[in-house]
Protein backbone atom coordinates (compact mmCIF):
# COMPACT_ATOMS: atom_id res chain seq x y z
CA UNK A 1 0.00 0.00 0.00
CA UNK A 2 2.79 2.41 0.95
CA UNK A 3 4.75 1.50 -2.18
CA UNK A 4 1.65 2.14 -4.36
CA UNK A 5 1.08 5.54 -2.72
CA UNK A 6 4.73 6.48 -3.22
CA UNK A 7 4.60 5.49 -6.90
CA UNK A 8 1.37 7.47 -7.39
CA UNK A 9 2.87 10.56 -5.72
CA UNK A 10 6.02 10.32 -7.82
CA UNK A 11 4.03 10.05 -11.04
CA UNK A 12 1.81 12.99 -10.03
CA UNK A 13 4.79 15.17 -9.14
CA UNK A 14 6.44 14.34 -12.45
CA UNK A 15 3.28 15.25 -14.36
CA UNK A 16 2.92 18.57 -12.49
CA UNK A 17 6.58 19.39 -13.04
CA UNK A 18 6.37 18.64 -16.75
CA UNK A 19 3.10 20.58 -17.11
CA UNK A 20 4.56 23.58 -15.30
CA UNK A 21 7.65 23.65 -17.45
CA UNK A 22 5.55 23.28 -20.60
CA UNK A 23 3.14 26.08 -19.65
CA UNK A 24 6.04 28.31 -18.68
CA UNK A 25 7.72 27.69 -22.02
CA UNK A 26 4.43 28.48 -23.77
CA UNK A 27 3.71 31.69 -21.84
CA UNK A 28 7.23 33.11 -21.88
CA UNK A 29 8.62 33.35 -25.41
CA UNK A 30 12.30 33.05 -25.93
CA UNK A 31 14.46 36.04 -26.80
CA UNK A 32 14.44 35.15 -30.50
CA UNK A 33 10.65 34.88 -30.53
CA UNK A 34 10.15 38.23 -28.79
CA UNK A 35 12.51 39.94 -31.24
CA UNK A 36 10.48 38.53 -34.13
CA UNK A 37 7.27 39.90 -32.58
CA UNK A 38 8.83 43.36 -32.17
CA UNK A 39 10.12 43.42 -35.73
CA UNK A 40 6.73 42.32 -37.04
CA UNK A 41 5.06 45.16 -35.13
CA UNK A 42 7.48 47.61 -36.75
CA UNK A 43 6.66 46.22 -40.19
CA UNK A 44 2.91 46.53 -39.60
CA UNK A 45 3.24 50.13 -38.35
CA UNK A 46 5.43 50.99 -41.37
CA UNK A 47 2.82 49.49 -43.71
CA UNK A 48 0.14 51.66 -42.11
CA UNK A 49 2.28 54.78 -42.58
CA UNK A 50 2.83 53.88 -46.24
CA UNK A 51 -0.91 53.36 -46.74
CA UNK A 52 -1.61 56.78 -45.20
CA UNK A 53 1.03 58.39 -47.44
CA UNK A 54 -0.48 56.75 -50.52
CA UNK A 55 -3.95 57.91 -49.48
CA UNK A 56 -2.66 61.46 -49.01
CA UNK A 57 -0.99 61.39 -52.42
CA UNK A 58 -4.20 60.24 -54.11
CA UNK A 59 -6.60 62.59 -52.33
CA UNK A 60 -4.57 65.61 -51.16
CA UNK A 61 -1.30 66.31 -52.95
CA UNK A 62 -2.16 65.18 -56.49
CA UNK A 63 -4.65 67.46 -58.25
CA UNK A 64 -5.88 67.62 -61.83
CA UNK A 65 -6.65 71.37 -61.84
CA UNK A 66 -4.56 74.38 -60.95
CA UNK A 67 -7.29 75.64 -58.61
CA UNK A 68 -7.28 72.32 -56.75
CA UNK A 69 -3.49 72.41 -56.50
CA UNK A 70 -3.49 75.87 -54.93
CA UNK A 71 -6.29 74.88 -52.57
CA UNK A 72 -4.29 71.83 -51.49
CA UNK A 73 -1.20 73.93 -50.73
CA UNK A 74 -3.17 76.40 -48.61
CA UNK A 75 -5.11 73.68 -46.77
CA UNK A 76 -1.96 71.79 -45.84
CA UNK A 77 -0.43 74.99 -44.44
CA UNK A 78 -3.55 75.71 -42.44
CA UNK A 79 -3.43 72.27 -40.79
CA UNK A 80 -0.12 73.10 -39.08
CA UNK A 81 -0.95 74.23 -35.54
CA UNK A 82 2.34 76.14 -35.17
CA UNK A 83 1.13 78.97 -37.40
CA UNK A 84 -0.09 82.07 -35.60
CA UNK A 85 -2.97 83.38 -37.72
CA UNK A 86 -2.74 86.85 -36.17
CA UNK A 87 0.85 87.39 -37.32
CA UNK A 88 1.21 89.21 -40.67
CA UNK A 89 1.88 86.95 -43.65
CA UNK A 90 3.74 88.10 -46.76
CA UNK A 91 3.40 85.99 -49.93
CA UNK A 92 6.05 86.04 -52.64
CA UNK A 93 6.00 84.79 -56.23
CA UNK A 94 6.64 81.11 -56.79
CA UNK A 95 9.96 80.67 -58.58
CA UNK A 96 11.61 78.00 -60.67
CA UNK A 97 13.36 75.35 -58.62
CA UNK A 98 16.53 75.66 -60.67
CA UNK A 99 16.58 79.47 -60.58
CA UNK A 100 15.37 81.33 -57.48
CA UNK A 101 15.53 84.67 -59.32
CA UNK A 102 13.27 83.67 -62.18
CA UNK A 103 9.50 83.29 -62.26
CA UNK A 104 6.78 83.18 -64.88
CA UNK A 105 3.14 84.11 -65.18
CA UNK A 106 2.44 80.64 -63.78
CA UNK A 107 4.43 81.42 -60.62
CA UNK A 108 2.72 84.78 -60.23
CA UNK A 109 -0.74 83.24 -60.67
CA UNK A 110 0.00 80.69 -57.93
CA UNK A 111 1.17 83.35 -55.47
CA UNK A 112 -1.77 85.67 -56.22
CA UNK A 113 -4.19 82.80 -55.71
CA UNK A 114 -2.46 81.83 -52.47
CA UNK A 115 -3.21 85.34 -51.19
CA UNK A 116 -6.90 84.68 -51.74
CA UNK A 117 -6.87 81.16 -50.29
CA UNK A 118 -4.97 82.01 -47.11
CA UNK A 119 -6.83 85.28 -46.54
CA UNK A 120 -10.16 83.44 -46.72
CA UNK A 121 -8.83 80.98 -44.14
CA UNK A 122 -8.32 83.75 -41.61
CA UNK A 123 -4.62 84.52 -42.03
CA UNK A 124 -3.46 88.11 -41.71
CA UNK A 125 -2.16 88.68 -45.24
CA UNK A 126 -0.38 91.97 -45.96
CA UNK A 127 0.10 93.60 -49.38
CA UNK A 128 3.69 94.84 -49.30
CA UNK A 129 3.59 96.05 -52.92
CA UNK A 130 1.46 99.04 -52.03
CA UNK A 131 2.93 102.39 -53.08
CA UNK A 132 3.28 105.38 -50.81
CA UNK A 133 0.52 106.99 -52.88
CA UNK A 134 -2.01 106.14 -55.56
CA UNK A 135 -0.66 106.91 -59.03
CA UNK A 136 -2.99 107.93 -61.84
CA UNK A 137 -2.64 108.26 -65.60
CA UNK A 138 -5.02 108.41 -68.53
CA UNK A 139 -5.41 104.62 -68.53
CA UNK A 140 -6.28 104.05 -64.87
CA UNK A 141 -5.42 104.28 -61.19
CA UNK A 142 -2.71 102.18 -59.56
CA UNK A 143 -1.62 101.31 -56.05
CA UNK A 144 0.46 98.14 -56.22
CA UNK A 145 3.80 98.20 -57.98
CA UNK A 146 6.99 96.23 -58.46
CA UNK A 147 9.13 99.36 -58.52
CA UNK A 148 11.23 99.15 -55.30
CA UNK A 149 11.71 102.95 -55.25
CA UNK A 150 7.97 103.46 -54.79
CA UNK A 151 7.59 101.01 -51.90
CA UNK A 152 8.15 101.22 -48.16
CA UNK A 153 11.69 100.53 -47.02
CA UNK A 154 10.69 97.92 -44.44
CA UNK A 155 7.94 95.47 -43.58
CA UNK A 156 6.99 94.46 -40.03
CA UNK A 157 7.87 91.20 -38.31
CA UNK A 158 6.11 88.68 -40.55
CA UNK A 159 5.81 85.19 -41.84
CA UNK A 160 7.01 84.92 -45.45
CA UNK A 161 5.49 82.38 -47.85
CA UNK A 162 7.96 81.21 -50.48
CA UNK A 163 7.38 78.58 -53.14
CA UNK A 164 9.08 76.73 -55.96
CA UNK A 165 7.82 74.78 -58.95
CA UNK A 166 9.46 72.16 -61.13
CA UNK A 167 8.20 71.13 -64.57
CA UNK A 168 8.04 67.37 -65.10
CA UNK A 169 6.58 65.28 -67.91
CA UNK A 170 2.82 65.74 -67.70
CA UNK A 171 2.90 67.50 -64.34
CA UNK A 172 4.22 70.38 -62.26
CA UNK A 173 5.52 69.77 -58.75
CA UNK A 174 5.09 72.64 -56.27
CA UNK A 175 6.54 73.14 -52.80
CA UNK A 176 5.68 75.97 -50.42
CA UNK A 177 7.05 77.03 -47.04
CA UNK A 178 6.11 79.53 -44.37
CA UNK A 179 9.27 81.07 -42.91
CA UNK A 180 9.69 83.31 -39.89
CA UNK A 181 11.65 86.24 -41.33
CA UNK A 182 13.34 86.95 -37.96
CA UNK A 183 14.55 83.47 -37.00
CA UNK A 184 14.52 81.79 -40.41
CA UNK A 185 12.60 78.83 -38.99
CA UNK A 186 10.22 76.94 -41.25
CA UNK A 187 6.84 77.27 -39.55
CA UNK A 188 4.85 75.19 -42.01
CA UNK A 189 5.25 73.55 -45.40
CA UNK A 190 3.15 71.94 -48.10
CA UNK A 191 3.58 70.22 -51.42
CA UNK A 192 1.32 69.46 -54.33
CA UNK A 193 1.45 68.00 -57.81
CA UNK A 194 -0.51 69.60 -60.63
CA UNK A 195 -1.23 66.69 -62.97
CA UNK A 196 -2.10 68.45 -66.23
CA UNK A 197 -1.30 65.43 -68.48
CA UNK A 198 -0.18 67.68 -71.32
CA UNK A 199 2.56 66.28 -73.49
CA UNK A 200 4.00 69.77 -73.88
CA UNK A 201 3.29 72.36 -71.20
CA UNK A 202 4.78 75.29 -73.12
CA UNK A 203 1.27 76.72 -73.57
CA UNK A 204 0.83 76.72 -69.80
CA UNK A 205 4.16 78.50 -69.28
CA UNK A 206 3.92 80.62 -72.44
CA UNK A 207 7.35 79.64 -73.71
CA UNK A 208 6.49 77.68 -76.85
CA UNK A 209 8.94 77.96 -79.69
CA UNK A 210 7.68 79.98 -82.66
CA UNK A 211 6.30 78.00 -85.55
CA UNK A 212 8.85 77.03 -88.20
CA UNK A 213 8.70 79.34 -91.17
CA UNK A 214 9.68 78.78 -94.76
CA UNK A 215 11.28 81.56 -96.73
CA UNK A 216 9.57 82.27 -100.04
CA UNK A 217 11.81 83.48 -102.82
CA UNK A 218 11.37 84.29 -106.47
CA UNK A 219 12.38 81.50 -108.78
CA UNK A 220 15.12 82.44 -111.15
Amino acid sequence: MLKTFAKTSLVTATVFLFTGCFSQSMSTPSYSESSVVKENQKVQVTKQHIQIAEDMQRNVTTQSTLEGTINSLATQMMRNKKMDTSKPVLITSFVRLDNFKKTTEFGRIVSESMINEMSNRGFNIIEYRGQMAVSINEKGEYFITRNPYKLKDQVPNTYVVVGTYSRQFGKVMLNARVIDNITGKIISSSRATYLHNKRNDCILFKDCRPARTIKIIKEK
